[in-house]
């Protein structure tokens, strides 16, 4: 099995630091008294303890009591917490080169994050997040980068994989650019090792990146296009169909985070994961044939 994403992550022990003494905690600090409620305040000491357990426990970094000078939360600190309490353990959450991941292999931005907190409009029974893109994106533009188009086999797996798109009655067709009438761009470039990585969409629009390894070039065709559909689903809003159990396609690991704000089950698509039973499993095998399966096409028509 091929994972999309393998790295390794840290955060800093000075932000881990700098959370402890911006956010410390205590019995009171949940339930003291105030304006807000006793419900609003136990939630604020949970993420603040999410934050402190990323920093310093699930990502072993040192959380030492060394001099230095209270500062505000980063940005990363902020999206973490927003990760936690909508359902993503700890252990599935990384901070790669100043960018946090879920799942190996999804970027989260803040605004992202922020959504991910706000209750779904509507409920239904393959998984999503409550990150979507807005029906006012009809045709979404993906920009190939000159190395990537350098890359035969990404280059047509790419082709391939909008041409998966562009077969379902969706709400939006996907182009390969440069090209006009785009209401929506993502850009497509190469990264080292043999996977990829994305995002979850923001503010009505798709995550604007997919990053696709150039050592994919050494594989099928197929496996490329399986790839890259699996990251451009990602960035109009799927989780990973195996999230709650990454052993079933990865042959290790654990639960990517419960079915709650940030994992919504789809109507008519299966509640359990198999081994090829779908293109957005978290992880790959070098027999992928690129092709939608029928619970993949379930779940984009519903949501698309």
């Amino acid at each position: 099995m091929l994972f999309y994403k393998n790295v390794s992550f840290s955060l800093s022990p000075q932000v881990a630091r700098q959370l402890l003494m911006s956010h410390p905690l205590s019995v009171a600090d949940g339930w003291s008294g105030g304006s807000e409620s006793p419900n609003s305040r136990k939630r604020q000491m949970f993420k603040r303890a999410a934050v402190l357990a990323v920093s310093c426990g699930a990502l072993m970094v040192g959380c030492g009591t060394e001099g230095g000078e209270a500062q505000a939360p980063s940005e990363n600190d902020e999206i973490v917490a927003n990760l936690v309490e909508a359902g993503f353990p700890a252990n599935d959450i990384m901070v790669v080169d100043g960018a946090v991941y879920v799942g190996r292999d999804a970027h989260v931005t803040l605004e992202a994050s922020r959504e991910m907190l706000q209750p779904a409009p509507f409920s239904l029974e393959q998984y999503r997040t409550t990150n979507l893109v807005s029906s006012t994106k009809t045709k979404i533009c993906i920009n190939p980068t000159a190395s990537f188009n350098s890359y035969s086999r990404l280059s047509q797996g790419l082709d391939l994989a909008i041409a998966n798109y562009n077969g379902l009655s969706l709400t939006f067709k996907m182009a390969r650019g440069p090209t006009t009438g785009c209401s929506a761009n993502i850009t497509a470039t190469t990264m080292s090792g043999a996977g990829g990585s994305a995002g979850f969409p923001s503010g009505g629009n798709p995550y604007g990146t997919i990053n696709i390894g150039t050592g994919l070039q050494s594989y099928s065709v197929d496996v490329n296009e399986h790839v890259i559909t699996h990251e451009l689903g990602h960035a109009v809003g799927f989780r990973h169909s195996d999230y709650y159990n990454r052993s079933i396609s990865c042959g290790s690991g654990g639960n990517e985070g419960a079915a709650g704000v940030g994992a919504i089950h789809i109507a008519g698509t299966p509640t359990t994961a198999t081994v090829g039973g779908s293109i957005m499993n978290s992880c790959f095998r070098s027999t992928e044939t690129g092709e939608w399966t029928s619970s993949d096409r379930t779940a984009l028509n519903a949501l698309y």
